[in-house]
């Protein structure tokens, strides 16, 4: 009986853990999709990111490869206890110092009569967006670390989630290559990006465009 109490408890572990490999994955694929949302916003609108945007989308990718971290290891069909903890803590440190850089810049315009940075989308600013976002992350970050001692899991199934994991890291590069060839054109051979950026200077200072 013992015996079989103790499979029973490996099965729902090993089912608890694959749960948490896909709530790695939709970190990794959620928050490329928003910075993804915000690159269309800028190529498609216009609307070039300020140095606080930007600094929202690094964090943003920062927390989308802590749960990276949690699926590499996974894609090996091993993963140990501190390598939830690692995945899961870089990610609340992305969704931590991404949620006060948002909160910073929604103060700067939080006065009646502040038009806002950049156009609203869907009623209300980017960076109103990502501090909502990176709270409710944070939030679910809690949940999943205080539930870790009976998440967690040892072996999980190594070639579905091998698939899924190159996926996820294509998805992501890419994105992240998108956005360094963004942020360098728009700040072109300077130090830093302008407060108040209103083309792509690196094309200006390349005397590509009059």
């Amino acid at each position: 009986m013992s015996v079989l109490s103790e499979n029973a408890t490996d099965r729902r572990r090993s089912a608890l853990g694959q749960t948490q490999f896909w709530l790695a994955c939709l970190f990794v694929v959620g928050w490329t999709g928003v910075v993804c949302g915000g690159l269309a916003v800028q190529f498609i609108s216009w609307d070039y990111p300020c140095p606080l945007c930007m600094v929202q989308r690094m964090f943003m990718l920062l927390a989308g490869l802590g749960g990276g971290y949690i699926v590499r290891n996974a894609m090996n069909g091993e993963i140990e206890a501190p390598d939830y903890a690692t995945g899961w803590g870089l990610a609340l440190i992305g969704c931590t110092a991404g949620g006060f850089a948002s909160w910073r810049q929604t103060m700067l315009h939080i006065l009646p009569g502040d038009p806002g940075y950049g156009a609203p989308v869907l009623g209300l600013h980017m960076y109103v967006w990502a501090l909502l976002l990176f709270v409710a992350a944070i939030a679910v970050i809690g949940v999943v670390l205080s539930l870790s001692n009976l998440t967690g899991a040892g072996s999980l199934p190594a070639v579905p989630n091998r698939l899924v994991g190159r996926v996820c890291f294509g998805f992501i590069g890419a994105v992240i290559a998108v956005n360094l060839v963004s942020v360098f054109a728009l700040e072109g051979l300077h130090w830093f990006l302008p407060d108040d950026p209103d083309r792509y200077r690196l094309f200006y200072d390349l005397h590509l465009l009059p």
